[in-house]
Formats: structure tokens, sequence, C-alpha cells
């Protein structure tokens, strides 16, 4: 039976809660109402001109776009900023963090036991002396076979290598160098740590061991003499050793011949050999090797024919052809004077001048 406010047949087709279940799966909310690309026109609207009866609506903005642009900004913000802490702080080791150890530096005069020998001929002096198979320029500094160490690649050992060849080329075979006033062909091959140490050697040169450019390079007063042939003559070696897992270390010994004459002479003057033997010890750390550059901790250098009174710390001062030492020798070493480095003059044996 119906109930009380029902008709005896039931609900009404139509009628509210009549075909409820029926429906059920096609009513709509809100929200997609409101989503709806498509709107009917109000009543109101429709007493105008309106010939269609519904019209378009604009696209929903989601923020989807806005979210999706932040974050591709955001991606290529942290990205620039890791090139950018990568290039500019790039990882240190803890042995690059130390202090870089200064240079070490001793040069040593060697005075001739007579006049000095000489020649117009040039090729005649470097065949008549112990340099006579000497290889010209760089090609006296070739790059020994060298393999992996413990903790330094094949590549990082070769590196090195180059670096240090690339030190000595320019410190004692370019003229620009040799015979001239420029230095920053090798300053820029100097870590960043040595930079100080080697201006002040150029600014205020002193034989004190730290600050004498004849430890740095070798150079010539180019008032006083002059280069009579530009191929200089080399001959030495290379050699490279890992001292510990941080730190790659390359040992050069090299011995330079020059032939000189004085300055403005010309070809009628005669030439003279001068002599010049280097011994560096140079120093890398994984930073040295990725910006190839180098630390320069040791030289020791012997050059003659010189005088044992001359300052040898600024520039050599040869002795030319015809010329003898003069009397006297280095000067005084103080040693109650803390941090001085003591006066040195060797002599220059009668076997390493030329027999002409």
């Amino acid at each position: 039976m119906g109930g009380p406010g029902d008709p005896s047949e039931g609900t009404p087709e139509g009628g509210p809660g009549g075909g409820e279940e029926e429906y059920r799966s096609v009513v709509f909310d809100e929200s997609f109402v409101r989503a709806a690309r498509l709107q009917e026109f109000s009543a109101h609207e429709r007493l105008a001109d309106h010939a269609p009866a519904v019209r378009r609506r604009p696209p929903v903005r989601r923020g989807l776009s806005r979210q999706v642009f932040v974050l591709v900004l955001l991606i290529a913000i942290a990205f620039g900023t890791a090139i950018y802490m990568g290039a500019r702080h790039p990882y240190r080791t803890p042995a690059a963090q130390q202090p870089v150890e200064p240079l070490r530096m001793t040069v040593i005069p060697l005075a001739p036991q007579g006049k000095v020998p000489g020649s117009t001929d040039i090729e005649t002096l470097y065949a008549q002396s112990p340099a006579a198979q000497y290889r010209i320029g760089a090609e006296g500094v070739p790059l020994p076979a060298s393999r992996n160490t413990a903790h330094f690649s094949d590549s990082q050992v070769v590196g090195a290598l180059t670096v240090v060849k690339d030190y000595i080329v320019r410190s004692a075979l370019h003229p620009e160098v040799v015979i001239g006033d420029q230095v920053r062909p090798v300053r820029v091959l100097l870590d960043s740590d040595q930079l100080d140490q080697f201006d002040q050697s150029f600014d205020h040169p002193a034989a004190d061991g730290r600050h004498a450019p004849t430890g740095w390079l070798v150079r010539f007063d180019p008032d006083k003499v002059e280069l009579a042939d530009r191929r200089i003559r080399v001959q030495g070696s290379l050699h490279a050793a890992e001292t510990d897992s941080s730190t790659l270390e390359v040992t050069a010994d090299h011995t330079f011949v020059y032939a000189l004459r004085p300055a403005g002479g010309g070809s009628r003057a005669e030439a003279s050999l001068f002599t010049v033997r280097r011994e560096l010890h140079f120093r890398f750390d994984h930073d040295d090797l990725r910006m190839r550059q180098t630390q320069l901790v040791v030289s020791y250098v012997q050059a003659g024919p010189l005088s044992c009174a001359d300052d040898s710390a600024n520039r050599l001062r040869p002795l030319l052809a015809g010329q003898t030492a003069k009397s006297g020798g280095p000067a005084g070493t103080d040693p109650y004077a803390t941090g001085s480095a003591t006066a040195l003059c060797g002599s220059l044996a009668q076997s390493a001048q030329p027999r002409v």
C-alpha cells in the first residue's frame, strides 16, 4: 500500500523522487558546470539581438603554465649557479689549501781563470766547446717517456711535464725575456700564491735567496750585451715523481749556452759563450694541473763567466771576449743577519770554455 501522502498508484513519473535513481549518473556538480566551455545566455540577454543560444567561455586559467615557467626558471638559475661556483670556487684538495712554499733560490757566479776566449765565427765557438752536440732551442728540452703514478693519471703527468717545459723555454730561451724586460710569459705559468714573491723580486731585487730575478729566469742587461746568435743551445733532462697522494713534483736540470757580444758591436765584434746551469724543482697539486700552472720551489743556478764582485741578482753581467774577472770576491756575508743568503762564488773550469 502507498503511504499516507502518496497516490494509490505510487509516485508519478517525473515528480519529486520519481526518476531520481535513473538520472543520478548524469547530474553535474558545480565544478563541472563552471568548467564548461559553452554557456547559455540568460533570459535577459536573449531579449537582445543574440541569434545563437549559447556563447563560448574563455578557457579557465588553472595556473599550470605559470608553475611550469617558475620551475624551469628555478632549474636554470640552479644550473647557472653550479657552473659559476665550479669555475670560480672549485673544490680544492687539502694539500691545495695549504700555503704555497716560497721559492728558495741560489745563484752562483763562476769566474774565469783567465781571459774569456772569443771569435767572430760563432759556429767554431760552439764546435770547440762542450756544447757542440747540444740541440737548439725547445728541441733541447724533450719530454721524457712518462707513466701514471699511484694518484696521478698519465695525462696529468704529461700535463705537468709540458708546463715545466713551457716554463723552461719561456724563462731561458725566449729572446724577449733573455734580452729585454718582459716577464709576463713566465709569470702566467706560476701559481697565484707565488705571484707576490715574483713581483717583489722584480720591483725590489735582492740577493737574499728569495727575491733575485735571476732565480726565476735568465736575463742579461740589453745595454751591455746582445745575442750574437738567437739559436740558443741547451741540453738536460726532466723527471716527474709523486711525493704524496696530492702532490706531483718535476725536477728539471738543464745547461744553456748563449753566444754573446757587446751591445751594438755588430758582426765584426768577437762573440763569446756564456753558460748557465739551472736545476729547478716544480710542484703541482690537482688545481695547478687543472689551471696549467706550477709552483717553483727550488732554483739552483750556476752561471759564467762572471765576476764574483758583480751583482748577479737582478741581471747577469757576463764577461765578454778578451775580458778577465775583476779582483775581489763576492759581497760579504753577515752571519748575524737573519734571513740573508750566503754570498757564493765559484771558479769556471778551463774545460768549460771554447778552445779557440
